[in-house]
């Protein structure tokens, strides 16, 4: 397996010099939280942290179940369509499915003709 280089943004808190183990933005996290909701004013300094930690989980886990549809379909590049495959075979992702089923449905469905300008002609 390879290990990642050290332009590759994994090593030492990332290329932007992050501090921490993190591997996604604390600010920009931090501003999310800020624009969900109006009643969110202030934001303790471990909770952007917390978030970071469940969204890299969540990303890993929705890779593994992506990269096994794609070996199922015997390839070695993951695509989008593997990580929709991937949301619909997993329960725990099934708050995706609607967004899944509207990437396809404007992105493949036509180029592969099954969209619904097929079904009106």
């Amino acid at each position: 397996m390879r290990q990642a280089g050290v332009y590759s943004g994994l090593l030492a808190g990332g290329i932007s010099g992050r501090t921490g183990p993190h591997s996604l933005p604390l600010a920009r996290i931090k501003k999310i939280m800020k624009r969900s909701g109006e009643g969110v004013k202030m934001i303790s300094g471990e909770a952007p942290i917390v978030f970071s930690k469940a969204c890299e989980l969540f990303i890993e886990e929705l890779t593994v179940r992506s990269w096994m549809a794609t070996l199922h379909g015997k390839r070695r590049t993951l695509h989008k369509e593997d990580v929709a495959a991937a949301v619909v075979a997993t329960d725990i992702f099934d708050f995706l499915v609607e967004m899944v089923k509207e990437a396809a449905a404007d992105g493949r469905g036509t180029a592969q003709g099954g969209g619904a300008r097929d079904l009106e002609a």
